[in-house]
């Protein structure tokens, strides 16, 4: 018999809460949408193409097209979020709950979170919101990193 399973995630509570908040989402919980979450979480910033390798790590028979259903899905729901870095391809992530930014390196693609840096969400105050309440502002910025200066 082969074992495709790996051990538990060393937090058990992740997976408690995802499947807590799958089913508030009217979401089942199933085997493939707790593994791209943990992949996701465990690689912040993660391609959908590292993603599948993560995920293939534990379940080895998922397809690539499983994998993207699961990631949009899971992006619809606010369980991930999707980040699309200029001339780069969409990055996912699990830290949903603030409004924060991401700084870019332009010559390696390396990308860091960036906190909110004034005020409340959302950091930026548009000069014109167009009648719409605003729920959230992402900026990226773009430069050089430490290990590309060097």
């Amino acid at each position: 018999m082969q074992t495709t399973d790996r051990p538990a995630p060393a937090d058990s509570g992740r997976a408690a809460t995802w499947s807590d908040r799958l089913r508030s989402s009217g979401r089942r919980v199933t085997k493939q949408r707790l593994a791209v979450l943990d992949a996701v979480d465990r690689r912040p910033h993660s391609t959908a193409e590292d993603v599948v390798a993560a995920v293939r790590e534990v379940l080895p028979t998922i397809t690539v097209q499983s994998v993207y259903v699961v990631l949009s899905d899971l992006t619809a729901v606010g369980m991930l979020r999707k980040f699309e870095p200029p001339a780069s391809p969409a990055l996912y992530e699990t830290r949903t709950e603030d409004n924060h930014h991401h700084a870019y390196c332009v010559r390696c693609g390396a990308v860091s979170d960036v906190d909110c840096a004034v005020g409340r969400t959302p950091c930026l105050t548009p000069s014109d919101a167009h009648g719409m309440r605003m729920l959230s502002a992402d900026v990226v910025y773009r430069g050089i990193c430490a290990s590309c200066l060097a």
